[in-house]
């Protein structure tokens, strides 16, 4: 079978967790073990408006634990650097003992030990509220310890920059994964925040419910306990899992991931994997992101002011392949052009976001001919995963 990426919720999915019982619970045990600097009272309400505050997130140029932090702690009157050992002690100490609240489901582990066996890419796709440390407990508590499993990734919220409730948070993983080609299924029991999200993304999606769990409005979509789920793999039409931008929302959420992604990995890249290239001939990391920057700023933005400005307008093809060496992008700064690309990106989201029925508007394009807003906007989705994938080759030439 080809490989397949399967996003897999973990609480409630992989882990039997019950939020109504857990969440409260871990917020009483982080205010307890702070008390004796932090009234709880004040705790609490810090944590609920930086949880909000992620869930509302849409720039992808602030990470999660950006977010809370800055929504966090000057509620507190205090910087993270005076709590961060406590915090460390914390999830070391006290969050495991949390696990005593949730249960492994058996299944989960034997449908994980099959995706493994068969070579499908296995993504731990939980809601990136907590911090790694966290996570990887509760992957424990499931049976499914990361120190055994080498999941492709886990999404927290040191790295990611949307949670589950942006539809972003979907192309944000495949986006950190590099854009793979392969077929994809998204795993989950939420239906607000995975079913409907996952689908309004354009991705495959498998609604897992306990019996009895009935809605008419996902009466088409995949669905069935968690031990249907090999099955229903096994059987399944692999074109049909695989994603589809075609709706303005999902080339949205397409365009927000690219910056997202491209800040996540380049955190951890030493000088020196930005600037070597794969193979003579080939971009480094610079120079690919050099040439987004320009695109975006020289040819996107102003394509779709004009096409936002006028009636039908004529739109010429360019030639920025060129730019590389005329530009001498080896020689400049690729974290600097990743900054100018991210604050153009977010202008075109700007403008996109503000848009209704304008996404029909017509356009004439030198080498495609008659054309509409959306499926120009489709092309620059294209561009992004064809240099994602190219990005992420680089990264990892040699391997």
């Amino acid at each position: 079978m080809p490989t397949i990426t399967l996003l897999l919720d973990l609480d409630d999915t992989l882990l039997d967790t019950n939020m109504d019982t857990f969440v409260p619970a871990y917020f009483r045990a982080l205010s307890g073990a702070l008390a004796d600097v932090v009234a709880p009272e004040v705790m609490l309400a810090a944590l609920m408006q930086g949880t909000q505050a992620m869930m509302a997130n849409a720039d992808p140029a602030r990470t999660l634990q950006e977010v809370f932090d800055a929504n966090f702690f000057p509620e507190l009157g205090m910087e993270r650097v005076a709590l961060q050992e406590r915090f460390d002690r914390f999830y070391d100490e006290i969050f495991p003992t949390l696990g005593a609240l949730t249960r492994p489901i058996p299944e989960a582990v034997r449908l994980v030990d099959w995706a493994f066996q068969q070579g499908h890419r296995v993504v731990i796709a939980t809601n990136p509220f907590f911090p790694l440390k966290a996570v990887q407990h509760r992957l424990r508590w499931a049976g499914l310890p990361p120190e055994k499993y080498p999941f492709a990734l886990v999404s927290s919220y040191e790295t990611f920059h949307f949670t589950k409730e942006s539809v972003a948070y979907y192309p944000e993983v495949l986006a950190q994964l590099g854009w793979p080609d392969d077929p994809v299924v998204m795993v989950g029991d939420d239906v607000e925040r995975e079913v409907k999200p996952t689908r309004a993304a354009g991705f495959p999606v498998f609604w897992v419910h306990k019996a009895g769990d009935i809605s008419s409005e996902l009466a088409r979509v995949p669905q069935g306990p968690l031990n249907s789920l090999r099955g229903w793999i096994e059987q399944a039409d692999l074109e049909s899992l695989k994603v589809k931008l075609d709706t303005p929302q999902a080339l949205l959420a397409c365009l927000r991931a690219t910056p997202a992604a491209l800040a996540a990995w380049s955190v951890s890249l030493s000088p020196s994997a930005w600037t070597r290239a794969p193979a003579p001939g080939e971009w480094s990391l610079t120079e690919i992101v050099c040439h987004l920057r320009d695109v975006e700023v020289e040819v996107n933005v102003p394509r779709l002011q004009r096409l936002l400005a006028e009636e039908n307008p004529f739109i010429v093809g360019e030639v920025t392949d060129v730019w590389a060496k005329e530009r001498n992008y080896a020689q400049q700064d690729g974290h600097t052009a990743l900054a100018v690309f991210t604050v153009a990106r977010k202008e075109v989201l700007g403008r996109l976001d503000s848009l209704q029925a304008e996404w029909s508007r017509p356009a004439r394009h030198a080498i495609f001919g008659p054309t509409t807003l959306q499926e120009l906007i489709g092309f620059v989705a294209g561009h992004d995963q064809a240099h994602i994938q190219q990005v992420w080759k680089t990264i990892h030439a040699g391997e």
